[in-house]
């Protein structure tokens, strides 16, 4: 699985944290993730809540990324961004409980997280107990495994649901305001990780014309 993780303007500082937590738990079990940034608060590409929506939409519905790490000071914001956009479950993960239960029940592609409430003393710890139930897992087997089969009609459902209010990717980024979406792929390793991996040619040739 390819793991693109995304951190917002306000807690850009804590990037070296989270993914040295993410990579900890995915890499041994076969995941490899790619860190998008904001690498630190000084960088010259800043990235909002919305823009991380907006990133999780373009690194998922091009198959560039496979699941979404992200989140912000409560991690509502980006929850919301993310769920925004066409083709993105994202998840509000707070503890190892949310983690094992989203991926059970809901089979997320994106999840979450606060990074400035509640993050103390061995918050490094939580998300790396956060990170394992997400990964370790298959998705989507149920919990309780005897309702698995109805979780699984109901994500289903949602996901006609989505496709009916949801423009496609491609038509969001034509019709987002341009100035957002260029500050959106601004980042500084953007490009490197984005078009060796995406899997949509029309969605890439947009973002290198908007780049440009």
């Amino acid at each position: 699985m390819k793991i693109a993780l995304i951190t917002e303007n306000s807690q850009a500082a804590k990037n070296s944290i989270i993914n040295d937590a993410l990579t900890a738990v995915a890499e041994p079990l076969g995941h490899q993730v790619f860190n998008y940034g904001m690498y630190t608060a000084e960088d010259t590409a800043s990235l909002t809540y919305v823009m991380n929506g907006l990133l999780a939409g373009i690194l998922l519905n091009s198959k560039a990324a496979d699941f979404v790490v992200t989140g912000c000071g409560t991690g509502m914001g980006s929850m919301l961004a993310c769920n925004a956009m066409p083709g993105v479950f994202c998840g509000l993960v707070i503890d190892p409980t949310d983690a094992f239960l989203f991926s059970q029940i809901n089979d997320g592609n994106a999840m979450s997280m606060p990074y400035a409430k509640g993050f103390g003393w061995a918050a490094e710890l939580n998300l790396q107990d956060c990170y394992r139930k997400i990964f370790e897992n298959e998705g989507g087997a149920g919990y309780p495994k005897e309702r698995a089969h109805f979780m699984a009609a109901n994500r289903s459902i949602l996901k006609d649901v989505k496709a009916a209010s949801c423009r496609d990717m491609l038509t969001v980024l034509k019709t987002v305001d341009q100035d957002l979406l260029k500050a959106a792929i601004a980042g500084e390793r953007f490009a490197e990780y984005f078009y060796a991996n995406s899997q949509d040619e029309e969605m890439s040739a947009y973002l290198r014309s908007v780049a440009a």
